[in-house]
């Protein structure tokens, strides 16, 4: 563990998150990542899209920071299986910066890539426009029920939940397994996240934890019109997602996601996704495209 996961008060839930973000150089531009052990058969995709943004963010000039990533999730993760992180330094521009990372494992003796990741940075730029969108009027966080609480009574139904989330505080306002449809324009989801206890002062650490937690809830977006929940009728699965940082971000503190999904068909649903720090900064927006298919035949 490196210096900066160390700093962490051992046991926390922070502390955990880290482990699996804080990576070990194996060689020049090349990274390992760790899968800590999950009843789940596959890797969260939160998990590799962490991972691989902090490979990138390993190679850049200390004044450039991470403001926009776009992903691929090419195959399934396997848990038992390391992950290696290799960085292309595409481009090293005046005010830009520009890494590819690919995450590859073993299959069957050979080498298969499982993520594509390019991230671009850059340097302190001058501001010319400048607006946001408002943040929406929610119940504060503290007033909402947590995850654990609102998930008791599904038992093991809920175990799987629970163990992606584990490093992460939700504040839900509906119940993730029986939602009501939801009927235009009144489609959006509200939840309050944060990483539980205290990450490293470092923007690079904030911007991967924050990505970890943005592919917690995005795709259950897709559902919203079907109502219901994931473990039920539908299986899902990510197949590419990007983010867009508009201002610092401390993941550690609480923010609101709010997720919705302009369009789906062919079996895809577009989800997108716009989060706000508790004092009202719209700090990212997040898209995803994922796989809906239905368990019923």
């Amino acid at each position: 563990m490196s210096e900066v996961a160390g700093e962490l008060t051992a046991g926390s839930q922070a502390a955990a998150l880290m482990t699996v973000l804080d990576l070990e150089q194996a060689d020049t531009g090349v990274y390992v990542g760790r899968t800590p052990r999950s009843p789940l058969q596959r890797i969260f995709g939160g998990q590799v899209a962490g991972q691989a943004l902090m490979a990138a963010t390993r190679t850049l000039p200390e004044d450039r920071s991470v403001h926009s990533l776009h992903s691929y999730f090419l195959r399934p993760g396997d848990p038992h299986e390391e992950i290696r992180y290799a960085v292309d330094r595409i481009r090293d521009g005046r005010s830009f910066t520009t890494r590819r990372v690919v995450a590859w494992q073993r299959r069957n003796g050979a080498d298969v890539a499982i993520f594509s990741l390019t991230a671009d940075a850059s340097a302190p730029q001058p501001v010319v426009a400048e607006h946001t969108r408002p943040m929406p009027e929610v119940p504060p966080a503290e007033t909402l029920p947590t995850l654990a609480e609102l998930v008791a009574p599904y038992g093991e139904h809920a175990s799987a939940a629970l163990a992606i989330s584990r490093s992460v505080e939700q504040r839900l306002m509906e119940d993730p397994f029986a939602r009501a449809p939801k009927v235009p324009p009144h489609t959006k989801t509200y939840a309050w996240m944060r990483v539980a206890g205290r990450l490293p002062e470092q923007p690079a650490v904030h911007a991967a934890a924050l990505t970890f937690v943005s592919d917690l809830t995005l795709l259950s977006a897709g559902l919203a019109r079907l109502g219901g929940g994931w473990g039920g009728r539908y299986v899902g699965a990510s197949l590419d997602h990007a983010v867009w940082f508009h201002q610092p971000v401390q993941a550690d503190e609480w923010f609101l996601y709010e997720t919705d999904s302009p369009a789906a068909t062919g079996g895809r649903a577009l989800c997108s996704g716009d989060i706000w720090s508790a004092d009202g900064r719209h700090v990212a927006t997040v898209v995803q495209q994922g796989l809906i298919r239905s368990l019923e035949r």
